[in-house]
Parts: structure tokens; C-alpha cells; sequence
């Protein structure tokens, strides 16, 4: 049970839309809320338009070119407005790992024998919420993993229960303030509002994981274009984050210098025989590969489809070891990693799940987004499992369903405060 939820719902929203702003690719999804009663589930997001463009602009999770970001993102927000037959005012969009902090720990709150109320809640997580951060970041997520009174640990819902001390361990996830500033200023110039920032691997766990997975323990991890998110789930929570600033675009580059061609043939090569699994036929089949030069006149040679496989192999394998010592070095691989989901548009390359599990001794499968109906496309291709689950989030948070402290926003006019502060702890 989600210890928050929204009093009132003025004006329904029908339409949910989404940014996933990456390395290599620019996508925005549009959605709306269907009435499935006859179903099991209820309502549902079904996607009416998507638009994804080539990401410029942005590099490292990093805005450099302003001004091409923007004509990335007008171009995808006006693909999928032209599909939906909608236009739209604001979006939810993803904020990269590479910038994020994150850290776990304990907030405590007296409450001498009296019964757990919603006030004491409020109280304890507005402690931790305003935990000591950098005066530069600004919070991002603030996620209670588990509650707890006294002695007696691993509560979910404290309400209506009786002790001296409510303790809860938060999650808390801060970005710096001037990567913020920087996506709202973007954002702003394509006359679009910011609903609500979700950093990616937070999203691509929402869209990919099954209840059980999310209950009982999983870790996402979505290969990108230039990086590799890590999010490990427990409890239905997010526990940890991670990243590494490596990806599909790495993979692509190998391929360009290993048989001297443009990355624009390269990723061709790659996407059309890319692949981790050696064949014995691959020596005899050749593939023409054009050349870099400076002629005018374009160049090919052949390669056997075994050189190539050979690049593609090693840099995986070489990806796969990084991403399991990092998971190694936090401890996760003790806690969350019988279960690992490969998702993300690196993840598509075939033999990659096979080469993960036998490397890692895990069970691993392939994540596809889930929760959003329509466009089948959209709905079974990794690489839009972050936009898909930056939907889910929009739809979570609006219906009051999604489990995070309340942050603050704007500066409250002096009156609100006094009487928040009143509320609180009176």
C-alpha cells in the first residue's frame, strides 16, 4: 500500500506523454488512459503516437549543442503529435544515470507510545527528505524502502501501529541543480512543460519488471547507446543505481576501426550481422564492406562475417565483465541478481543473453516494455523500454500510486509554510 495519495483529482487527465532524451536517440511517446473494466486491470495506457529522432546535441548525459538538441527534440515530439493527432504541453522526461548520487539511510522520528498517524509519517520522511545534500544537487527520488518501531523491522505500512520510535530507511537520489537548469532550458524553448524528471534506469525497471520480480528482487540493466544504466529492485522499491559510460556506440566504433570503414556502415554492419554467437560457416560467408577514403569514388573490400562477429564478441564480453564487477564491488550481486533483465537497444543483439547468463551464473532474460498497449513496434523493442516506463511513472505519479516521499517544490507563499510547519508537528 503506498503510504501517499492524492485528496482530489480536479480536472482527469487523459494524456500522458514522454522524452526519453539518450546518446543516440531522441524518443517521445503520447498515451492515453483506457477504460478496460471488462478486463482484468482496468484502465490502461495506450500509446497513440510515438516520434524518435537521432540524438545531437548531448553527449555524456551532457548537453553541448543546444541548439541541436532541440531540433532532435521538436523533430520527435512532432512525429508522435502528428501520429497521436494530439499536441501536447508537457512531458516526463529521463535524466542520464552518469550525473546521478545516490544514497541510502536512516531517518528517525519520537512518537512516545502514540499510534502511527499520517502526520508522524509526514513528519519522518520530510527529516529525511531534507537530509544533508550538496548545496549543488537537488533531489531527485526519495524513496522509502522500509519502515520500522522499536525493535520490529521491515514494515511497509507503519500506520495505526504503537512505539516510542518510527524509523524508516530512505533512498535518496540527487542530480546536480545545473544539469536541471540546462533540460529546463531546452525543454522550455520547444514551448513544453516538464511534468516530472525520472532518472533512466529508474524507468527502464518500471517498464520492464513483473510484480514478482519487483517484490521478490531484480536488477535492470539497459545497454544504451553510450552508456549502461544499472537499477536494482527489492521489496517493490529502488534500492541502488549505477552506471558506466559504456554502450552499443562503443561497439559500433570497434567495428569502424577494426575493418576501416565509416560508423555510418559500421553501425549498418552491425545492426544488419551483428552478432556474439561464432558459427563455423562464418569464415566461409563475406560480407562488402565500404571503405574510408578520401576518393569520391566509394571503395569496398569483402571480411568474412567471422572478423566481424570476433569485434562484436570481444566488446560485449569486455562490456558484460565491467558491468558484473561493478554490481560486484556495491554488494548487489549478494542481494538482488538471481534475477537479471538485459534491456535497452545493445541488448538486441543475439547470443547476448545466452553469453550474460553463462558469465554471470544468473538467470537473465530479455526485458521488452510492459504496461502500454498499441503500437507493437514500441511495445517489444527494448530500446524504448525507458520511454515506455517514463509513461508509466506519469501515469503512476498522477493517479498517486507511485511510492516516493513528496518533494518540495516551488517556495511556498510565508502562510503555507506556517501552517505546514503547524500541521506537521502540532
Amino acid at each position: 500500500m503506498n503510504i501517499f495519495t492524492k485528496n482530489t483529482i480536479k480536472n482527469r487527465k487523459e494524456i500522458f506523454a514522454a522524452l526519453d532524451i539518450g546518446t543516440s536517440k531522441v524518443c517521445c511517446a503520447i498515451a492515453k488512459i483506457e477504460n478496460r473494466t471488462h478486463e482484468k486491470g482496468g484502465e490502461v495506457l495506450r500509446l497513440i503516437g510515438v516520434g524518435h529522432q537521432s540524438s545531437k546535441g548531448i553527449k555524456g548525459g551532457h548537453i553541448v549543442d543546444l541548439e541541436a538538441l532541440e531540433d532532435s527534440i521538436l523533430n520527435a515530439v512532432h512525429s508522435a503529435e502528428q501520429m497521436a493527432g494530439q499536441t501536447i504541453s508537457e512531458v516526463c522526461i529521463n535524466l542520464p544515470a552518469s550525473s546521478v548520487q545516490s544514497q541510502t539511510f536512516e531517518s528517525h522520528v519520537s512518537i512516545a507510545n502514540q499510534t502511527v498517524d499520517e502526520t508522524h509519517i509526514r513528519r519522518l520522511l520530510t527529516i529525511g527528505r531534507n537530509a544533508q545534500i550538496s548545496e549543488d544537487q537537488q533531489i531527485i527520488h526519495a524513496l522509502p524502502i522500509s519502515y520500522s518501531i522499536d525493535n520490529t523491522h521491515g514494515i511497509h505500512d507503519p500506520r495505526g501501529m504503537v512505539g516510542n520510535q518510527l524509523s524508516v530507511t530512505i533512498h535518496l537520489v540527487t542530480v546536480p541543480k545545473m544539469l536541471i537548469r540546462n533540460f529546463q532550458n531546452c525543454i522550455g524553448r520547444c514551448h513544453l512543460d516538464i511534468s516530472n524528471f525520472v532518472v533512466t534506469p529508474y524507468a527502464s525497471g518500471l517498464s520492464t519488471l513483473v510484480d514478482d520480480e519487483l517484490t521478490l528482487g531484480a536488477t535492470v540493466i539497459d545497454m544504451g547507446g553510450g552508456t549502461t544504466t544499472i537499477a536494482s529492485f527489492l521489496d517493490g522499491t529502488l534500492i541502488h543505481i549505477d552506471s558506466l559510460p559504456i554502450g552499443g556506440a562503443h561497439v559500433t566504433s570497434d567495428i569502424a576501426r577494426g575493418i576501416s570503414t565509416p560508423l555510418v556502415q559500421a553501425e549498418r554492419l552491425k545492426t544488419l550481422y551483428g552478432t556474439v554467437v561464432l558459427s563455423s560457416s562464418d569464415e566461409r560467408e563475406s560480407i562488402v564492406v565500404p571503405q574510408l577514403g578520401e576518393n569520391q569514388e566509394p571503395q569496398t573490400h569483402q571480411i568474412s562475417k567471422s572478423m566481424l562477429t570476433h569485434i562484436v564478441r570481444a566488446r560485449i564480453e569486455e562490456t558484460l565483465e565491467l558491468i558484473w564487477k561493478r554490481i560486484a564491488s556495491t554488494g548487489m550481486d549478494r542481494l538482488v541478481c538471481q534475477r537479471i533483465i538485459l534491456t535497452g537497444g545493445g541488448s538486441q543483439l543475439p547470443g547476448i543473453r545466452e553469453m550474460a547468463a553463462t558469465l554471470w551464473g544468473r538467470q537473465v532474460r530479455q526485458g521488452q516494455p510492459l504496461g502500454v498497449i498499441g503500437a507493437s513496434d514500441f511495445a517489444t523493442n527494448p530500446m524504448f523500454s525507458t520511454c515506455a516506463g517514463l509513461l508509466q511513472y506519469s501515469w503512476r505519479d498522477y493517479t498517486g500510486s507511485q511510492n516516493t516521499v513528496p518533494l518540495e517544490s516551488a517556495p511556498a507563499h510565508f502562510w503555507q509554510r506556517v501552517a505546514t510547519w503547524v500541521k506537521e508537528n502540532f
